[in-house]
């Protein structure tokens, strides 16, 4: 079994001055009991790999687009993380899912990119509070998981984040 993952979504947030705090969290947790992982703007993966190399702490990216290159302004390929040093990306944030209207389909393209690119996808996975309210929080969860993980996921590529 894997050790547990303790990742940080830096969200839209961060500068290159706050990249001081990967020195302080390696510095403070040598050797951790879990797994640590940060997930960047990817503005700052390129420089954050370089800093946390030699490290406990692992890089990663916050999406990635399913295709691996082409015309896609703004967006990002799993490939092109991996070259800036990230070992995972998350796919299918609840925020991607709501503000950009990502289907659990498209969450499970964009997993079979991370996979092909050598990236651990983390897919998230999460109910919102109305549907929590209404008593369907294990029904999405499970029509989510269902549509959102690749057959060619497993225990050593994929990570399933709950994030209601």
């Amino acid at each position: 079994m894997r050790k547990r993952l303790a990742a940080g979504n830096w969200k839209m947030n961060g500068t290159a001055g706050a990249l001081a705090e990967i020195e302080a969290l390696s510095a403070a947790h040598p050797d951790p009991r879990v797994d640590v992982l940060l997930c960047l703007p990817a503005t700052l993966i390129d420089r954050a790999a370089g800093q946390a190399n030699g490290s406990a702490i692992a890089i990663g990216g916050q999406d990635c687009h399913a295709a691996a290159s082409g015309a896609h302004t703004g967006d990002i390929s799993a490939a092109m993380l991996a070259d800036a040093g990230a070992t995972s990306v998350i796919v299918g944030h609840s925020e991607r899912r709501t503000d950009h209207g990502e289907t659990s389909a498209d969450v499970a393209v964009k997993a079979l990119a991370a996979y092909g690119a050598g990236l651990t996808a983390i897919i998230c996975i999460g109910e919102t509070l109305a549907e929590r309210e209404a008593g369907t929080t294990l029904a999405v969860l499970d029509d989510q998981l269902a549509g959102s993980l690749p057959e060619a996921a497993d225990a050593r590529n994929t990570v399933i984040a709950y994030e209601p």
